[in-house]
Order: structure tokens, then sequence, then C-alpha cells
């Protein structure tokens, strides 16, 4: 699979996505947390060493984790209702999260997830997907930021 910006001399070999292992926590929260740190308007509400605690202790045992590439790029975590309850990428724009969307899809038929409102790239990628946003809140989170709750169903054949 070639993801965004081959042929344009940037050389990917084929994109590897696979259930994500114990190690793989650790590489997945400095990814999120690098997001959080490198986005102006999200609060910074917990360290490095909490996050990565947090994945350790919570994400990766209660969540199906989905890894792209070896060492990891990016990441997805699906939770028992089929909620993606993590999406992120270390290499934004590259296809990497669009190929583990696509590779929840295959898993099943009904996909739903949060994102920020203030995450209008996410908005636009989501949407683009074929996700509609069903619900929005004034920022019943922790981050205490409006969010909009999005569903995604297979298409019939």
């Amino acid at each position: 699979m070639c993801v965004k910006g081959c042929g344009r001399g940037i050389l990917m070999t084929e994109l590897v996505i696979r259930p994500a292992v114990p190690s793989d926590a650790l590489t997945c929260a400095a990814i999120h947390h690098a997001w959080i740190e490198s986005t102006s308007w999200m609060p910074r509400l917990h360290t490095l060493e909490d996050v990565q605690r947090f994945y350790e202790d919570h994400v990766f045992p209660r969540t199906r984790v989905f890894v792209a590439g070896d060492p990891p790029q990016a990441y997805l975590s699906l939770d028992g209702e089929n909620c993606v309850t993590a999406l992120y990428s270390s290499l934004p724009g590259k296809g990497l999260g669009k190929a583990l969307l696509d590779h929840a899809k295959d898993l099943t038929r009904r996909l739903c997830l949060w994102t920020f409102d203030a995450n209008t790239g996410a908005q636009r990628f989501y949407e683009r997907e074929g996700f509609k946003a069903v619900r929005r809140t004034d920022g019943d989170n922790e981050e205490g930021l409006p969010d909009i709750l999005y569903r995604w169903e297979a298409r019939d054949a």
C-alpha cells in the first residue's frame, strides 16, 4: 500500500497495520502527547509520564489498539462499542490515519467517535470518510472543550 506522498520523492515501504502489543503503549502515548503539545488550543492537563501510565494501565488493557508502521507512526483505539477513542499520527497528512480508519471500518459496520469542535481538520477528514455529526456538547469532557459526536455506518452492498 502506498500512502500519500509516494511518487513525489518520498520512499514508502508497504504500510503495515497490526494489532498493538503492550510494548507499543509508550510510543502511542508519546504520539498522543506530541499532538497535544503541538496544538495551541488544547489544554495541557497531564505530563508525558501521566499519559504513558494511562496508556499502559487503561488504554491498552481496555481497548483494541491498532498501529501503522513498525515502529508505530500512528495508532487507532476502539472500545467495546466500536467507538474510536483515539486516532493520532506522528506524520499527519500522509494517509496513515485514513489507513487505520479503513482498517477499523473493515472490522465492523458501525463506528462512532468524538472530536473537538476546534479541530476543524479532523472534522473535514471524518466527514470526507463518511462520518456524520449527530451530537454536540459545550465541553462535557475532561478538557472542558466543545466537542462533536460522529457516526459512520457501512453502506449496504
